[in-house]
């Protein structure tokens, strides 16, 4: 899943990016509302975090932007604004979900993670397929009932393919939605990362690659 976090405090964007990194998102990181519309117009967000008190264009008119572009990106507004009235402007305006600073980041991960599941279609909390079992909430993932241990690239790769539900899923794409804007888009990593979970995986060989189009499990 990939996120566009901005905030113009650098100290806490980069700390909330961090945090969400370790929890296996791809993120990118914005400091004013210019910079992030740019970054919006070029790469696919499944979930943007926004703080509506934003230098350069304020946080309200790049919600606006956003919903009068059609962009398919669900809106998470922070903000240490806290009255009923200012959360219903911000919702207004076309969020999907209002949290108020100071937050836990457990609860900003948890809606982070319920904004993607709307962003695709619906798929059950934990996801199973060809002897797989993944569960995105605890980062746990078993194949035939052995634990196996993987890296936070290995496991976002996993889902973005079990997600899938066996239709292919190109090495674009996966670049995409599991690395941030500097992963060179001519980098063999998507190829590096499959085999390192083909290895852990085991047999019978649950990940087919489709020539010249991509990958998906059986």
């Amino acid at each position: 899943m990939r996120v566009l976090v901005v905030e113009d405090e650098e100290l806490m964007a980069e700390a909330v990016a961090e945090g969400l990194r370790q929890e296996a998102f791809a993120v990118d990181v914005a400091h004013d509302g210019a910079a992030a519309l740019e970054k919006l117009a070029v790469n696919a967000y499944d979930v943007l975090i926004l703080d509506r008190d934003l230098p350069k264009v304020p946080g309200d008119e790049v919600c606006r932007q956003v919903v009068a572009q059609g962009m398919d990106v669900r809106v998470l507004m922070l903000t240490v604004s806290v009255t009923v009235a200012e959360r219903v402007a911000g919702l207004t305006l076309g969020a999907d979900d209002y949290l108020p600073k100071p937050f836990a980041f457990a609860e900003l991960v948890a809606r982070v993670r319920a904004l993607g599941r709307r962003a695709r279609p619906a798929a059950p909390p934990v996801l199973e397929r060809a002897g797989i079992r993944l569960d995105p909430h605890h980062r746990e993932t078993y194949r035939d009932g052995r634990y196996v241990s993987l890296s936070r690239r290995e496991f976002a790769v996993l889902e973005e393919l079990l997600r899938a539900e066996g239709a292919v899923v190109s090495a674009e794409t996966l670049l995409e939605k599991v690395w941030d804007e500097h992963m060179d888009p001519f980098s063999t990593i998507v190829r590096v990362t499959i085999s390192g979970l083909r290895r852990k995986l085991g047999e019978p060989q649950p990940i087919e690659t489709v020539t010249a189009v991509g990958y998906r499990i059986r």
